[in-house]
C-alpha cells in the first residue's frame, strides 16, 4: 500500500454516513447488505447513500453485485486489513511492547483462530 493509496481510504473513511456505512457492512459480513437496507439502517436518502457508496467503492472498501434490480454491497475486509497493517507496520521501533495493547484489545472480540498457530508451526 502506497501513502497515496492509504489517503484515499482515511478520506473516505472521514465523512460520519461513510463511516457508519462501512461498519454497518463489516457487521454483516460475510453475505453483505442491500442498498436500501443500508440506506434504511443509517436512515439516509438512497441517492445520498449512492454517492456516498461510490466513494467507499472508489477507495476499495466496499465491493457490490447486481442482483436482478438489488445491489449487495459488502466491505472488503482485505483493503481494511491492509490500510491497518500499512498504519501499524513498524509501530513498535522494535518494541512489541508499545504495540501489544492494541493488538489485545482487537483479539478480545476476535480471538485467534489455534488452527493458523498449527499452519504457522507446520510452515
Amino acid at each position: 500500500m502506497t501513502n497515496e493509496q492509504s489517503i484515499i481510504i482515511l478520506a473516505a473513511l472521514a465523512q460520519s454516513t461513510r463511516l457508519e456505512s462501512f461498519r454497518l457492512l463489516v457487521k454483516h459480513e460475510p453475505e453483505g447488505l442491500a442498498a436500501g437496507d443500508i440506506a434504511r439502517a443509517l436512515a439516509v436518502p438512497h441517492n445520498t447513500l449512492s454517492a456516498h457508496l461510490g466513494v467507499l467503492s472508489h477507495a476499495g472498501l466496499v465491493t457490490s453485485v447486481r442482483q436482478s434490480r438489488t445491489i449487495t454491497y459488502r466491505a472488503n475486509l482485505d483493503q481494511f486489513r491492509d490500510l491497518a497493517s500499512y498504519l501499524l507496520k513498524d509501530c513498535c521501533g522494535g518494541r512489541p511492547e508499545i504495540c501489544a495493547p492494541l493488538i489485545e484489545e482487537l483479539t478480545v472480540c476476535c480471538p485467534p483462530d489455534r488452527r493458523f498457530d498449527q499452519i504457522k508451526t507446520v510452515i
